[in-house]
């Protein structure tokens, strides 16, 4: 297999238009959702949940918050543990749930508590949509981690999830912020599963497209295990850049096309940011989530959302939403690259545009560093 060489500036046009950060914008949620291959949960909601920020990313004003949720009721998508797919991708799916768990533990776990499985079941089936704090827990061996091996209702939480990551139980919408739970076969259309390796080679050929540049072995999962995947795509060298990438090869064949570049304000849990090695090999860009730093270690902040202008990543943005207020608090706009004149235009109307998308009233810089 022949190698290509690419510049910096074409790997990171192809990233930038697999990732649908270009000034393309998708059409709607769905096909945002496909073209992504899945959408990270996080309930971290400093600015807006994460499935809400990213699909604002790319969809902007036309996205409204909790518009995922409306969809996972309305069947469109459906939630795997700690992402959001397009239910027309459940049958790539459906072999895995049959083959989970693989991890002994768990399945050692899952066969020590039959009854407590059957008994949320017929909860479920005789209740309709349930919520965890609906669920007695009478698990006869409690689910516990940690050191001190605490679980505080914990086994409700894990034995939805299996029962969710098996295939039994599905996602229909939240009250709230909880989840709301009920049985897959009322849920998930009747479709066939695609052959377990076939669904892996399909979806690791879609995760390519997605990230439109990658090294040549990633690590994939499962939910409850690991592998290394020889990804497939065309070998490449990156100018400047040690070892050898794999590239989609229609992202390939446009990689001297220019992009029309906008300006992004990014979740910490972008599948864009998700990668830090590729983040700093193609972009020159450093990042961590600071959230779990003691303040006093941060550099950027709680919950700073990267700023991409252009085909680079410029800086930071410190803010918070305080919805009591009405106001979206930035405390820094931390500039990794200089902010010229046009940068500095365009990065402040992405933060108005954040605070309406928002429903917030005002930006308050008061306390910008």
């Amino acid at each position: 297999m022949a190698t290509h060489r690419l510049t910096v500036q074409q790997a990171r046009r192809i990233v930038l238009r697999a990732q649908l950060l270009d000034a393309h914008r998708p059409v709607d949620l769905v096909h945002l959702v496909e073209d992504l291959t899945f959408l990270a949960v996080d309930p971290t909601s400093a600015v807006a949940p994460a499935v809400d920020l990213v699909a604002w990313s790319r969809l902007g004003g036309e996205y409204w918050v909790g518009a995922v949720d409306d969809a996972i009721t309305d069947r469109m998508l459906f939630q795997l543990r700690g992402t959001v797919r397009s239910m027309g991708d459940l049958p790539l799916y459906l072999e895995q749930m049959a083959r989970w768990p693989q991890n002994e533990t768990m399945r050692q776990w899952l066969a020590d508590n039959a009854g407590f499985e059957r008994e949320v079941l017929a909860l479920v089936e005789a209740e309709g949509p349930v919520l965890a704090k609906d669920v007695p827990d009478t698990a006869r061996v409690p689910y516990t981690w940690g050191a001190e091996g605490w679980s505080s209702r914990r086994s409700v939480a894990e034995m939805l999830e299996a029962l969710n990551m098996q295939g039994k139980l599905a996602m229909v919408g939240r009250k709230g912020r909880q989840r709301l739970w009920d049985l897959a076969e009322r849920v998930y259309p009747q479709v066939d599963p695609v052959p377990f390796e076939q669904a892996l080679t399909e979806r690791v050929e879609r995760r390519l497209a997605a990230e439109g540049i990658a090294r040549k072995r990633v690590q994939g999962r499962s939910g409850d295990g690991a592998w290394w995947v020889d990804l497939p795509g065309e070998v490449v060298e990156v100018e400047g850049v040690d070892g050898q990438w794999r590239v989609d090869p229609e992202l390939l064949d446009r990689a001297d096309d220019e992009i029309e570049p906008r300006t992004a304000l990014l979740s910490p849990f972008d599948a864009m940011i998700a990668d830090r090695t590729r983040l700093l090999d193609l972009f020159d860009f450093e990042y961590t989530l600071e959230m779990y730093k003691p303040k006093a270690a941060r550099r950027w902040g709680y919950f700073a959302l990267p700023i991409l202008h252009g085909e680079r990543f410029v800086g930071k943005l410190d803010a918070k939403a305080d919805r009591r207020r009405g106001v979206l608090d930035v405390f820094a706009v931390h500039e990794d690259l200089p902010f010229d004149g046009a940068a500095m235009d365009a990065v402040h109307a992405e933060i108005e545009s954040l605070a309406s998308w928002l429903g917030l009233g005002q930006v308050d810089y008061a306390r910008d560093s």
